[in-house]
């Protein structure tokens, strides 16, 4: 981390199905990346910048960045005295459940905007975060069910019902599938269009109006994702830099703190603890 930043990215076991970051940043930059999760972030200092969905959104105290399951974007500091923010990661089981307790919504439910002005909901967010500090389990799942059954009636919807995929669709899913199948020793661009019959441009231009993002791209961030899983599992960070593609510890190092926000080894360490012991550790 950079002078005067911190951050903490951990699991409360009392929240199953939920990951959780709270962190101050200044310098720091995410790359273009996506989660298997929802994405709730509550700014508490400064403004948080990023780009979603071709428009360049922008959160500062008491607002919200709303981010759906594998939807490409960034994060940057909006200031120069960049954001401090607490983020909840609720799995889309974890939200459907909500959802389907608490309002009318067909089909799968949500965000419609990426950035929203709601304090109270902010606010109830990061008392999610002071709970599961504190061991308060019955608090913190409490306030989580309030805080998504907020979102969802105040800027919730129906996600887009997928249509009938065209044939570059598919093309885009097959590559997709041999990137996740031959991850440490992928294909060259063009080899992996040959393999598909078809040539790089038009597989490039597929794969991005399918996945928001060009293939080598899609294809770092599937590996930090794996990588994630490895570290979860016990793996050492070097072998999971190995067993993902990376060259060595330092490429997985750089990769994953630009799209998690901490390095491999902060990562693995606190997910590793059962509870925290203050609540002003990253203070």
């Amino acid at each position: 981390m950079g002078t005067g930043e911190s951050a903490r990215h951990w699991r409360c076991p009392q929240l199953p199905g939920v990951d959780l970051l709270r962190a101050r940043y200044i310098r720091k930059t995410f790359v273009q990346h996506t989660h298997e999760t929802f994405v709730i972030a509550a700014i508490t200092e400064g403004v948080e910048e990023f780009h979603h969905r071709g428009v360049v959104e922008r959160a500062g105290p008491g607002g919200l960045a709303l981010i759906n399951p594998d939807t490409p974007h960034t994060g940057r500091a909006g200031v120069p005295e960049g954001w401090r923010y607490s983020v909840l990661y609720p799995d889309a089981d974890v939200v459907a459940a909500i959802a389907a307790e608490t309002t009318t919504l067909r089909g799968t439910a949500g965000f419609g905007a990426a950035a929203v002005d709601d304090p109270r909901t902010a606010r109830l967010v990061t008392e999610v975060h002071r709970a599961a500090e504190e061991g308060n389990a019955l608090a913190a799942d409490s306030l989580l069910r309030v805080a998504v059954a907020r979102l969802l009636r105040d800027h919730g919807g129906p996600l887009p019902a997928r249509t009938a995929p065209t044939a570059g669709a598919r093309v885009a899913v097959r590559a997709r599938a041999l990137l996740e199948e031959r991850m440490a020793e992928p294909p060259s661009l063009e080899r992996l269009a040959a393999e598909l019959g078809t040539g790089p441009f038009a597989l490039l231009r597929a794969f991005r109006a399918a996945y928001g993002m060009p293939p080598h791209t899609w294809l770092t961030d599937a590996r930090v994702r794996r990588a994630r899983r490895l570290l979860d599992a016990g793996a050492a960070p070097a072998e999971a830099a190995v067993a993902v593609g990376f060259t060595d510890q330092p490429h997985l190092n750089r990769h994953f703190t630009r799209i998690v926000g901490v390095p491999p080894g902060a990562y693995q360490r606190e997910r590793a603890r059962t509870y925290k012991t203050g609540p002003d550790a990253l203070a």
